[in-house]
């Protein structure tokens, strides 16, 4: 704990209780009084702004339960943080007890059995690093620098999607502390009902401190980006709308819109110019790489195609540097099944008009080996959808918060039409209920199901919020 972690709280619980809970922790207790709390309260969005009334850094499960059993007797907002990336920043709270699980972030890896036992609090960084050195790797994200625990619940979209499927479908099992501070497995095995649950459903059925992952042979990768002027934009979504969805399942590539980052590999003779392109990662044999890629090369006139073998860990931590905590961030997304002529035009649009050197659009593919599971295997239910589109206004100055949000929404409102309905809840900002509901459409009533099993008080509900109502079947 610090130094003075026992000085008066803002939380509105006895101070006798507080004691209490501080000397049960081996965790720090970090309130508004402590120095530390100005970067504690930080997340990694700088558009948020929250004042949490205490942050408990747990460093393990029991720490955990006492933080819950805590917040739930004194019937307090509580929020739990991973990672911190959360765009509409659900990993904090203003006035509650915020469960920090950064310091619980070890990696255990069996090469034998191919697997990977992850701390609740790890970024992806600390599994790469963990699994690289057996040649070993798991679905993740795009930046290393994001929690394990908030993407992986709400999914899990990223570079080894059409090869290995979403983050949830290589999760084996979670460990987990529930809303009346039990400890439980959920897996196929145990409390199936809650990992069908926790498997897209993001963190509203209780606090997950380890997650056991699938892992699979991937050590070098062939991959980077292939970019070509803003006036071939057209003919590149067009091409790529029909490629990405028949290219072997080794090769993904998302779409993006993007200024050229001022700063290697690029040249600087594209430093700072809005453009589009492909980031491409190949997991297949390197020797068929020229073939794979040999089409790519026949489309416009590409300005940079920069692919080349790197290890995986390399692609996973290449967008670490442009994008650090604190930059200002507003996100719009929708699942897309079709890139109609019309939706291509309205990006081209949009796309064509980046507010700021960081903004951007990305489409990620959905489809290949996340097309395995069927649409109600697991929580996650856009099996059928071919992308995952977000629209990310980002910018450090605050002075452009305003800008970059319009951008974003304008965007959003301009290609919403052409959408599947729902979005990818990681990618969506505290957009309400019923944007909830349609991210989950068929499962939503079989999550709410699950949650007045394991949460019926809503005590985790800062976050995409599946709301616990009277259980019809029980009726």
């Amino acid at each position: 704990m610090t130094a003075q972690a026992t000085r008066t709280s803002s939380i509105t619980a006895p101070p006798e209780r507080i004691e209490q809970l501080v000397a049960s922790l081996r965790g720090e207790v970090i309130q508004p009084s402590d120095t530390e709390y100005e970067t504690a309260r930080t997340v990694y969005n700088g558009m948020i702004d929250r004042h949490p009334g205490m942050i408990v850094r747990c460093v393990d499960v029991a720490d955990v339960i006492a933080s819950v059993n805590f917040a739930r007797e004194q019937g307090l907002l509580l929020a739990i943080r991973g990672g911190g990336h959360n765009g509409a920043g659900l990993g904090t709270c203003d006035g509650g007890l915020v469960i920090d699980l950064s310091r619980i972030n070890g990696v255990h890896v069996d090469p034998a059995a191919r697997t990977a036992r992850v701390g609740g609090g790890c970024t992806w960084g600390d599994v790469d690093h963990a699994t690289h050195a057996f040649g070993l790797a798991t679905p993740s994200g795009i930046i290393s620098t994001t929690g394990v625990g908030g993407l992986t619940l709400g999914g899990g979209l990223g570079h080894l999607t059409r090869a290995f499927g979403l983050a949830i479908d290589n999760l084996l099992a979670v460990d987990m502390v529930l809303a009346d501070g039990r400890f439980v497995t959920a897996s196929a095995e145990e409390h199936d009902d809650l990992f069908w649950a926790v498997r897209g459903g993001g963190g509203n059925f209780g606090v997950v401190t380890s997650f056991l992952f699938q892992l699979h042979p991937l050590s070098t990768v062939v991959a980077g980006p292939t970019l070509w002027p803003l006036d071939q934009a057209g003919d590149v979504m067009r091409w790529y709308r029909e490629f990405i969805v028949n290219a072997p399942e080794e090769l993904n590539g998302f779409f993006a819109f993007l200024t050229v980052p001022p700063a290697p590999p690029f040249p600087e003779e594209l430093h700072l110019q809005a453009m589009c392109g492909v980031v491409w990662c190949y997991t297949g044999p390197a020797e068929e790489a020229d073939a794979v890629f040999a089409p790519v090369l026949k489309v416009g006139t590409p300005a940079l195609h920069g692919v080349q073998p790197m290890p995986y860990p390399m692609l996973q931590g290449a967008f670490d540097g442009l994008y650090p905590p604190g930059d200002q961030w507003y996100w719009k997304a929708d699942f897309v099944r079709e890139l109609s002529d019309e939706a291509i035009a309205h990006h081209i649009a949009h796309g064509s008009t980046l507010p700021t050197p960081k903004s951007t659009m990305h489409l990620y593919a959905i489809d290949g080996a996340a097309h395995r599971a069927g649409t109600h295997d697991t929580a996650w239910s856009y099996r059928d959808a071919t992308w995952g589109m977000v629209i990310a206004g980002v910018d450090p100055d605050p002075a452009n918060a305003d800008r970059i949000t319009t951008w974003a929404k304008t965007y959003w409102e301009a290609v919403h039409p052409y959408s599947a309905g729902g979005a990818y809840v990681n990618m969506m900002m505290d957009e309400g209920e019923d944007r909830v509901r349609a991210s989950y459409r068929d499962n939503y009533p079989r999550l709410v199901s699950v949650k007045n099993r394991y949460d019926p008080a809503n005590l985790f509900r800062v976050n995409q919020n599946i709301r616990p109502a009277p259980d019809p079947t029980n009726a």
